[in-house]
Order: C-alpha cells, then structure tokens, then sequence
C-alpha cells in the first residue's frame, strides 16, 4: 500500500497546471487539463477560479466545495 502524502504547498500555473509540494519535500507538477470535462472540475476550466486554490486538511482545494485527492495529486504528478 502507498503512503499516504499530505500537500503543504500549491502554486497555480498560466497552463493549468498545478506546481505542488508535498510532506516529504518533493515538488512536483501536475496537469489539470484531463479533470477540465469531469464535475467538478468544469467550474475550473477558464475560469478565475483555478487560480483560487489553497491547501486545507493536506490537498488542494478550490472555493464551491472542489477538492482533489492528494492520492491523485502524486499518483498522477511528474517531477519538477
């Protein structure tokens, strides 16, 4: 079983993308485009509010109740 990484930090990209660190010091970056068409992530997409997101309780989260998995931030994350 994988273990389980808290986010401690989120900075938001002009791509889409998210450049994060995790609890173990790893920086990594991870693409928002793919969520863009799925709920509800579509609120995102274009939108100002993309560029709201924060860390609370160890993954990003967005105003109107978005949040993302920190399972899928690293799962599906590269190396920055």
């Amino acid at each position: 079983m994988e273990t389980l990484l808290d986010v401690i930090s989120v900075k938001t990209l002009g791509d889409h993308t998210l450049e994060l660190v995790f609890e173990n010091g790893a920086k990594r970056i991870f693409d928002m485009e793919p969520f863009f068409d799925r709920k509800p992530f579509v609120k995102l997409k274009g939108s100002p509010l993309f560029f709201k997101a924060s860390v609370r309780y160890g993954t990003v989260v967005w105003p109107e109740d978005i949040d993302i998995a920190p399972e899928t931030l690293w799962s599906r994350s590269v190396a920055a």
